[in-house]
C-alpha cells in the first residue's frame, strides 16, 4: 500500500505580490471573500482588541451621522457579522427595519441578534449587484466595506441607485491621518502590530492582516473619497474625522 499524499493546503488569499497592488487584482473579490471566510469566528474579537475597544463608538458616530428616524429603512452593506446592524438597532428611535447585506457566508452565520426587537433581514449577495429595487431604502451604510470593493465607483452607484430621493449615505473607512506623526504612528501600529495581533488571536493564513494596512495605504485618500461620492451623484457630502485622522466618517444625501 503506498502511502497517503499529504493534503495540499491552499494558498493564502493575499502573499507578496497580490499585496503590491491589492486595489488592482482582478481576482480582488474572491480573495476579499476568502479571507473574510477564513477569519470569521474571531473577527470581532480581533476588531475589539487591535481597535483598544473604540471601533464600537466609531460605529455609534457613523449611526448618529445618518440621522435615523423611525420611519427608516437601512441597508448596511457589508454587514459582516452584525456589529453596524446592531448599533442601527440600538439607536433611539430604532429604524423599522434594518438589511444587512454580505457576500462572505461565514460572516452572516457568526451574526448575533438576539433580544433585537427592530425587524432584521439578512441578504448574501454582492455589493456591486444589490438585490434592491431602486429607491427603496432611507438610508446605506458600509463600515470599512468600500475598501475592499472591486469596483468602488460600481458599488456607489449601487448605493445611490438603492436609496430613495433625500437619502443618506454613510460610510465608515479607515484612513491615513494628515498629520505626519499620526501618521507614522499609525503606519508603524497597522503594519507592525495589528498583522501580529490578528495571526496570534485568530491563527489566520488568509494573509488577512497583512492586507489589511495594504489596502489602507494604497486606497482613495480622504479627499479623493469624498469627491467619488459626489462624481456619483450624491450631494451634501462631508466628512468628519475619529481615531486622530485614522478613521473617517462619510455622509451624502441623494
Amino acid at each position: 500500500m503506498s502511502e497517503a499524499e499529504p493534503p495540499v493546503r491552499a494558498p493564502p488569499a493575499w502573499d507578496e505580490a497580490t499585496l503590491r497592488a491589492p486595489h488592482t487584482q482582478a481576482d480582488k473579490a474572491e480573495r476579499v471573500q476568502a479571507m473574510f471566510d477564513a477569519i470569521a469566528p474571531t473577527y470581532e474579537r480581533v476588531n475589539t482588541v487591535a481597535s483598544l475597544g473604540q471601533d464600537a463608538g466609531w460605529r455609534r458616530a457613523a449611526v448618529r451621522a445618518a440621522g435615523v428616524r423611525a420611519s427608516d429603512i437601512v441597508l448596511d452593506v457589508c454587514c459582516g457579522t452584525g456589529d453596524m446592524v446592531r448599533a442601527f438597532a440600538a439607536h433611539h428611535p430604532p429604524p423599522r427595519q434594518i438589511i444587512g447585506l454580505d457576500f462572505a457566508a461565514q460572516m452572516l452565520a457568526r451574526g448575533t441578534y438576539a433580544g433585537t426587537p427592530t425587524p432584521i433581514h439578512l441578504l448574501r449577495a454582492d455589493a456591486l449587484r444589490l438585490p434592491l429595487a431602486d429607491g427603496s431604502v432611507d438610508i446605506v451604510s458600509c463600515a470599512f466595506g468600500v475598501r475592499n470593493f472591486q469596483d468602488l465607483r460600481a458599488g456607489l452607484c449601487e448605493m445611490q441607485r438603492v436609496l430613495r430621493p433625500g437619502g443618506r449615505v454613510v460610510l465608515l473607512e479607515f484612513a491615513l491621518p494628515e498629520r505626519a506623526l499620526f501618521r507614522w504612528g499609525y503606519r508603524f501600529y497597522t503594519q507592525v502590530i495589528v498583522p501580529r495581533l490578528g495571526v496570534w488571536i485568530s491563527r489566520d493564513r488568509s494573509g488577512a492582516y497583512r492586507y489589511l494596512p495594504r489596502s489602507i495605504q494604497t486606497f482613495e485618500r480622504r479627499e479623493q473619497l469624498a469627491a467619488v461620492l459626489r462624481d456619483v451623484g450624491f450631494e451634501r457630502v462631508t466628512t468628519e474625522s475619529l481615531n486622530l485622522g485614522g478613521v473617517v466618517i462619510y455622509r451624502g444625501q441623494r
